[in-house]
């Protein structure tokens, strides 16, 4: 690698971390602040609850489309809008005068999250070679976790303040990062001429994924049972199919259906799913047991998510490098089977539970997952040619998005049965510290039910990851070949 090259990988690192940091900082912040802008605002519950809700749903549903227009206009014009867009909606967000207008300000930051991160780690497969990337991806899981961390916890301080500074402090960081974006990113890899757009592929994708999530996200507070529900998700099915016939006759498809034809890929796209539908909902769910059965505040309650988040951190880079060296499947094995373990012992969780014993169920899912997410990011950005690296991030990136929803739907309809519509609406917003309006012995049911749900997708997932080919996956830049690489499209 060339010397300029070689520098050019670290500044497309550098630009990519720093959008990360805030998209996650931004994710966790606001979590803490929900009832001082409720009270600020004079907003109802749903209102407030839509804010967390928009940005996460839209970000999920809009990751592929973007990571396919990547494929075709490149990936710097995006990386460098969306940073743009995140920097002037965060101003906008903290300028609002009523709930609604936050919910349609957020919605505008969440396109701006997309647009980067649908981007982002197309840009750094770009950038790093195959014995590198690995690595590269495992800074990026690691700046992630630091934001988890430390997210709630400045939103704890900040709101104590002004909760309007929540969404400040990104802008002078957003306009940095868009100028550095736009001074330091290029281009490097020649997208095929001639490309269309998908667009009955992407309207059926979008109406199916938006139905369907909206409807699991929605259906503790509606009921399960409700027809809106029962509609949307079937309606939402539907649609699917109808997305996945199109899709297989279109010649430029949207989401391109080869991507799961081949065994390795396929497998690495199914345990990343099954992967957040077993682990998305561990902090969420630890949230409520700290609050609930301890009677933890909010605010040291985010330091008790620390430790996961720390593991998290501290695994991610090196899994990322041992898979540069030694391949992913096996890495990724170990780390879906560590955070089994952990998920495992969660579902012992009692009133009388020694503090040690959770805190190290909770370093050991961190562990897992950063074990885990590294060499599986790995494994799918070498499965592709370059020119779909865009589309391939993406699927990943709203796959693992769409498993934590599901995960936080199953976790709640698992619990919501033990406590009252007012004691649920006061612990979503973090207003009640306690067990008023809860039966605590049908409340821990739900959590172990929960867990041992987890657990058992947790062990699917460690099933799906072994029946990938042992050893690296690498596409033509690499040395080895794996079996049956991904074609590339003429």
């Amino acid at each position: 690698m060339s010397p300029n090259k070689d520098n050019y990988k670290w500044l497309a690192l550098s630009c990519t971390t720093l959008g990360t940091l805030l998209s996650s900082l931004n994710a966790n912040t606001l979590m803490v602040a929900l009832p001082v802008i409720s009270r600020d605002l004079h907003s109802s519950l749903a209102t407030i609850m839509w804010t967390m809700m928009i940005y996460m749903l839209s970000m999920t549903i809009l990751v592929p489309s973007i990571g396919r227009v990547a494929d075709m206009i490149g990936r710097k014009k995006l990386y460098v809008i969306g940073f743009a867009v995140f920097a002037c909606s965060s101003l906008l967000c903290g300028i609002v005068s009523s709930g609604g207008q936050l919910v349609a300000a957020r919605f505008i930051q969440s396109i701006g999250g997309a647009l980067m991160l649908a981007t982002s780690t197309a840009i750094v497969a770009d950038a790093f070679p195959p014995s590198q990337l690995g690595f590269a991806l495992g800074i990026i899981l690691m700046v992630f976790s630091v934001g988890s961390a430390i997210g709630p916890i400045v939103g704890g301080l900040l709101a104590s303040w002004n909760w309007r500074w929540i969404f400040f402090f990104n802008f002078p960081l957003g306009i940095i990062g868009t100028i550095w974006a736009w001074a330091q990113l290029k281009e490097i890899v020649k997208l095929p001429e001639g490309q269309r757009f998908d667009w009955s592929g992407t309207m059926l994708f979008t109406v199916s994924l938006s139905m369907i999530l909206v409807a699991l996200s929605f259906g503790d507070g509606v009921g399960w049972l409700s027809p809106l529900i029962i509609g949307g998700i079937i309606g939402g099915i539907l649609m699917m199919g109808a997305f996945i016939y199109v899709e297989n006759r279109v010649e430029q498809p949207m989401l391109d259906p080869v991507l799961f034809k081949q065994r390795h890929l396929a497998a690495a796209y199914a345990c990343n799913l099954l992967n957040g539908i077993a682990r998305g909902a561990v902090p969420f769910l630890m949230v409520f047991f700290f609050q609930v059965i301890w009677s933890i505040p909010p605010l040291q309650t985010a330091f008790m998510l620390v430790p996961f988040a720390l593991a998290m951190m501290i695994s991610a880079p090196i899994s990322g490098r041992l898979s540069d060296k030694y391949g992913s499947p096996g890495l990724s094995t170990l780390g879906l089977t560590v955070a089994a373990a952990g998920v495992l012992g969660l579902t012992q969780l009692e009133f009388d539970s020694r503090m040690g014993v959770i805190i190290l169920c909770m370093v050991l899912t961190g562990l897992g997952s950063g074990l885990f997410f590294s060499p599986n990011s790995n494994a799918i950005m070498q499965a592709v040619p370059p020119q779909r690296r865009g589309i391939a991030a993406a699927t990943r990136t709203m796959l693992n998005n769409a498993g934590s929803l599901i995960s936080m739907a199953i976790g709640l309809a698992l619990i919501s049965s033990s406590m009252s519509s007012e004691a649920m609406q006061a612990l979503l917003t973090h207003t009640q510290v306690g067990s008023e309006g809860i039966v605590i012995s049908s409340f821990l049911d739900g959590l172990r039910r929960t867990f041992w749900l987890s657990f058992f997708i947790c062990l699917g997932a460690v099933a799906t990851s072994l029946l990938r080919s042992p050893g690296k996956a690498v596409h033509q830049t690499g040395t080895q070949m794996q079996d049956n690489p991904v074609p590339e499209r003429p």
